[in-house]
């Protein structure tokens, strides 16, 4: 499956648009790595407990959007963006969206 933020598969023409797919996901902080993140933001540096939770989060909702395209037989997703927002206090969205298309052979 290919996936890209343009909206066009560079040596590949697109036959159809299938429509939207996506894949989100809602993470909170894990009590345990709040507090270690705690101590991290009174003396600086990155907070690599919540670098890391948003990673994972990013990786499942693409994963998700994934097999949203997959059920629609996509060859590939296009305009692919990403959007994080917070949904309550120390949890987060993280929303993954696109095109679905079939190409040409």
């Amino acid at each position: 499956m290919i996936i890209t933020t343009t909206f066009t598969v560079p040596g590949r023409e697109i036959g159809e648009v299938i429509g939207i797919v996506r894949g989100n996901t809602i993470r909170a902080k894990h009590l345990g790595k709040d507090i270690v993140a705690g101590f991290r933001n009174l003396v600086g540096g990155e907070l690599k407990e919540y670098t890391e939770m948003i990673t994972e989060a990013r990786d499942e909702a693409i994963q998700r959007m994934l097999e949203d395209a997959e059920k629609m037989n996509a060859d590939a997703v296009v305009g692919v963006r990403m959007m994080t927002s917070q949904v309550a206090t120390g949890a987060a969205e993280i929303l993954v969206y696109g095109t679905a298309v079939r190409l040409k052979e």
